[in-house]
């Protein structure tokens, strides 16, 4: 039995998001009009109130956007694709772009269907006035299910293509091919573009209907576009500094925001006087429920009010605990009591029975670009927001739901931002800084620093896990129970032969917020797991290996943990008797396997663990991974770089450090990410499926890493690992060694 419930979801998305609700005192507004921003073409002009409809059309119905449980209605094909009078294509999408590879991975689908160059796709992504809301940009769902709904889409744009050009030229469809973005017939050496559709009467009325449930895509085996890789449209605007960050954002008139943090966690305010900052030149105060600010000309101007106005605050702080006793208070605040191993006879009767706790620290998402957001009220009462978020229909809300508004009032764009991980679901820094922009009466931007994303951004939740398992005479698992305290259900299910099995996720009341992260709780349900198997192979008296294949039915994991095995020579690598490479440095290795989201991992791992100072270094790592059919390959393969070059990190170093409700290292000269020399030797498998689906690669190649390196530790040192960031017994250390030098 598995449980999933949660406080609240974002569609099937399995972890908490916590979002900070604001009410404000609502000015009056007006009803503002959408801008038109593409040329002139087969776009319907009724796009934006189209869309708005649909949605509202879906709410009433309790259907969900894209991605969710219920079928979502059919988006107008008007809605999708956008055809200029010269040509000229434009792509639509409610997702965003944060570092990850969408924006090309898009254009080849788009360019694929449409039988055209990518180079002559233009994407816009993420503005709410003019896309479609195709759900929001988390849980690995844009491969599934937004690929799938932009291929349909220009789809039917090339199916009405050579529908229109069939009837013009009185000719059977089946005698007209589309390339080059044409229909051409052969036999007559005619031929009917994209531009002339833009012309066509017929083609104006088509674009206002639905896209067809059943429009036919082209298959693997005949893609030209897809399944090649594609540089990042926007690669050399981002080398060269060209793109613009939504922290680069700058506005005519536009005024720079403050936002007052409490002391620490649970802390409210009494009283302020922000006379000292009002009586500064060119300096705005905002003090609203719970927000109080300031907006001034230039940044310098902003902090130097803002401390003179904190200087007189009183607040009301409240007890908290610290990290060093979290995992004792999540037992004591769990919100029911953890239930007990049903499986009592299969214990007694076992050959070996084993139990242990896994502990999984919080830890902070550290995206390059901390949250900002710029604001704009228009004259007629209209909102716009340039903002870095996951969700920007969700942002959306939160800022019609501040200040009384409709959302058709609110408008968000995403500019392609500086990463996210889970982190930037929320919209706090956009609507910090609407209220400042509607006091002010000029647009406003709020960027936060580093350490307000370390402390007032969510974090990772933090996990305890206890497992107890029963083998038989021959190393047979006979039972498994297993139960995640707090950090969620993500990846929980075994998927391994266990015989009789519990597993269950139980809520606490959790003392920091926090929410997903790139793998959410499968990271640490996958940890756990994994060291516990290699401990029970040792049990059993079975090679790791040997141990798991016997256990695990899913060809697909196996055919990875085959691969990975095979690629990094485990049974010679394994088998090694000298593990000491001299100089008090010893060597192990190890290995783990996952799957979730559809995908599926097997990491293997040599370490050097450095006794006398204490330290650990990753000094190779081989990873097979298999998520499908393979859309853009180097684009999978720089997510599994980077999804084990992030994990190193939680698996050896970052832990959030907090005392009487202030972070004590929110700072990355105190919370240690890895840096280059910490890099390992990396291997890179693919398995590509054309027979499967495609599905999301941004995640799952993370969770194999953690209980690989502890698995490699215990080789090396015969040390039990059960604690995420890796410790050495007796050591204070963290791996990576001292915080390095400026």
């Amino acid at each position: 039995m598995t449980e999933t419930s949660l406080t609240a979801t974002v569609n099937q998305y399995d972890e908490p998001v916590e979002t900070v609700w604001y009410s404000f005192e609502v000015d009056g507004v007006t009803r503002r009009c959408f801008v038109q921003a593409l040329a002139a073409g087969l776009l319907i002009t009724t796009v934006a109130s189209r869309i708005q409809a649909q949605e509202r059309a879906r709410e009433e119905s309790g259907g969900r956007r894209q991605g969710g449980g219920r079928e979502a209605p059919q988006l107008i094909l008007g809605a999708r694709v956008h055809i200029a009078k010269d040509g000229a294509i434009t792509v639509m999408t409610g997702k965003v772009e944060g570092g990850q590879g969408a924006r090309a991975q898009l254009t080849q689908a788009a360019a694929e269907e449409l039988r055209i160059p990518p180079q002559r796709v233009a994407l816009l992504m993420a503005d709410t006035s003019l896309v479609p809301d195709d759900g929001p940009t988390v849980g690995s769902r844009t491969t599934p299910s937004t690929l799938p709904a932009v291929r349909a889409g220009c789809a039917a744009a090339r199916k009405l293509l050579l529908e229109t050009a069939a009837k013009l030229w009185n000719v059977a469809p089946d005698n007209i091919a589309v390339r080059d973005g044409a229909a051409i017939h052969e036999a007559t050496n005619r031929s009917f573009t994209y531009a002339d559709l833009a012309s066509s009467e017929q083609a104006v009325e088509a674009m206002k209907q639905p896209v067809p449930r059943d429009i036919e895509l082209t298959a693997v085996q005949q893609w030209q576009v897809l399944g090649q890789s594609l540089p990042r449209p926007n690669g050399r605007d981002i080398v060269t500094g060209a793109h613009r960050y939504p922290s680069d954002l700058v506005l005519d008139g536009m005024l720079y925001g403050k936002i007052l943090r409490p002391p620490g966690f649970g802390a409210t305010l009494k009283s302020i006087d922000p006379g000292p900052a009002k009586a500064m030149q060119g300096v705005v105060v905002v003090q609203d429920g719970s927000l109080v600010g300031v907006a001034a000309p230039t940044t310098y101007q902003a902090k130097k009010a803002l401390r003179a106005m904190a200087a007189t605050a009183q607040w009301q702080t409240s007890a908290h605990p610290s990290s060093r006793e979290i995992y004792a208070y999540l037992r004591e605040k769990a919100a029911a009591a953890p239930p007990k191993n049903p499986f009592d006879q299969e214990i007694r009767s076992a050959a070996r029975a084993l139990r242990a706790t896994y502990h999984v620290a919080y830890i902070q998402h550290v995206p390059l670009e901390p949250r900002a957001a710029v604001a704009q009220w228009d004259t007629d009462g209209g909102l716009t927001v340039w903002t870095a978020s996951q969700r920007p229909f969700g942002v959306r809300d939160e800022l019609a739901r501040a200040f009384g508004m409709s959302a058709e009032k609110v408008r968000v764009i995403v500019p392609d931002f500086g990463g996210g991980f889970g982190g930037k679901h929320t919209g706090e820094a956009a609507v910090e800084a609407a209220r400042l922009a509607r006091a002010a009466g000029k647009p406003v931007a709020v960027r936060w620093t580093r350490e307000e994303e370390f402390t007032w951004a969510y974090f990772r939740p933090a996990a305890v896990i206890d497992i107890e398992a029963s083998l038989d005479a021959s190393g047979r698992l006979t039972s498994w129970y297993f139960v995640n305290l707090n950090s969620g259900p993500a990846a929980i299910d075994t998927p391994y032969n266990t015989g009789r099995k519990r597993t269950e996720f139980v809520r606490c009341d959790a003392p920091l917020r926090h929410g997903s992260y790139r793998a959410l709780a499968a990271t640490a349900n996958n940890f756990a797991r994994e060291c516990f198997m290699d401990e029970l192979a040792e049990a059993a008296g079975k090679d790791p290996l040997e141990f798991r294949l016997a256990h695990l039915d899913n060809a697909r994991l196996r055919a990875v943990l085959e691969e990975a095995a095979k690629r990094f020579d485990w049974a010679t690598q394994h088998a090694k008797q000298e593990r000491d490479q001299g100089q008090g440095v010893v060597s192990g290795v190890g290995l783990a396997c996952g799957m979730e989201k559809g995908s599926y991992v097997a990491t293997c791992a040599q370490v050097m663990v450095d006794r006398s100072q204490q330290t650990i270094r990753v000094s190779r790592v081989c990873t097979a991974f298999e998520c499908g059919a393979i859309t853009s390959p180097e684009n999978l393969r720089a997510q599994v770089h980077g999804a084990i070059i992030q994990g190193l990190g939680p698996a050896l170093s970052e832990a959030m450090e907090f005392e009487d409700g202030r972070v004590l290292n929110a700072s990355l000269w105190k919370y240690q990410v890895p840096r280059i020399k910490d890099l390992p030797e990396m291997e890179i498998h693919l398995l590509n499926r054309p027979d499967l689906n495609s599905v999301g690669a941004g995640e799952t190649p993370l969770i194999g890493l953690a209980p690989a390196i502890a698995n490699a530790v215990y080789d090396a040192t015969s040390q039990r690992i059960r604690q995420m960031p890796i410790r050495l017994a007796g050591s204070s250390v963290t791996p990576f060694g001292d915080a390095p030098s400026h």
